[in-house]
């Protein structure tokens, strides 16, 4: 089985070409093609030239991993290690042409995330991560916030959704994509990450390695580590932060997130 060494310079360098790849597609607005896979789930073709050149690149590479994408078949593997992979996570945001959307790819092994890659090609972000050898954004080290009280904190979350946050002096902000508000909240760039439905695999997998290993939480509402090995591939809404705002949100939002679809 290859190194993690060799398995991060492979996702990396793959999350570049795709991101390459996808802004040939950017900002071509209404002469981008695109659709609803269901009502309010669009996927475009960027999304799909991605993934058919991630996946095609990836299990070339690495032929014994097992493959799951958002947007094909799954397929198992021998070695044990999986890719999860969301070839755009943002889809609505790269069509109308605003840059937060992302390209996310992880590797999993029994059940966590152990090498991680998101790519913000129109931000020129590279994010990077090996578990246990810390995390970083075009080779500078992450470290999460010292946020240490909800008031004044810079919280990414669901759109209209965080009303109670606000009552007592967060800052709610939304962005299209899951991954890049993980990756976003283990730069410091913004205090945490509250979600109030669930997620899918693909939208956590890398987020999550990079938040923990720039020194964060990611967890259910009830505070339970997430795993990776469900057949259903869904994720209780997350909540990521450093430690000691992580535990004042599990606190105030208590009972409060719904497990809805």
């Amino acid at each position: 089985m290859a190194g993690a060494s060799a398995d991060l310079d492979l996702l990396a360098g793959a999350a570049r070409d795709a991101g390459h790849l996808v802004m040939e597609y950017f900002g071509k607005g209404a002469r981008l093609k695109h659709w609803e896979k269901r009502p309010g789930d669009p996927v475009s073709a960027a999304d799909m030239a991605a993934d058919a050149f991630l996946k095609d690149t990836l299990l070339n590479a690495r032929p014994d991993y097992g493959w799951l994408s958002e947007e094909s078949r799954a397929e198992p593997g021998s070695s044990g290690r999986i890719f999860v992979v969301d070839p755009i996570d943002g889809t609505r945001a790269f069509i109308k042409g605003r840059t937060d959307f992302c390209i996310s790819l992880a590797v999993v092994e029994n059940g966590q995330p152990v090498i991680a890659v998101i790519c913000a090609p129109a931000r020129g972000e590279l994010y990077t991560s090996v578990s246990g050898e810390g995390a970083l954004c075009n080779g500078d080290r992450l470290q999460v916030s010292q946020q240490t009280a909800i008031a004044g904190a810079k919280l990414l979350g669901d759109a209209g959704r965080l009303g109670d946050l606000r009552a007592i002096g967060a800052e709610t902000i939304h962005i299209n994509s899951v991954a890049l508000r993980l990756a976003l909240t283990a730069s410091g760039q913004a205090d945490g990450l509250v979600a109030v439905r669930p997620k899918n695999d693909w939208d956590l997998a890398a987020g999550h390695l990079i938040v923990s290993e720039a020194g964060g939480r990611l967890s259910s509402p009830d505070g339970a580590t997430l795993s990776y090995d469900d057949e259903s591939h869904r994720q209780p809404a997350p909540i990521a932060a450093g430690p000691a705002l992580h535990a004042l949100l599990l606190e105030q939002l208590a009972g409060r997130i719904k497990e809805s679809p």
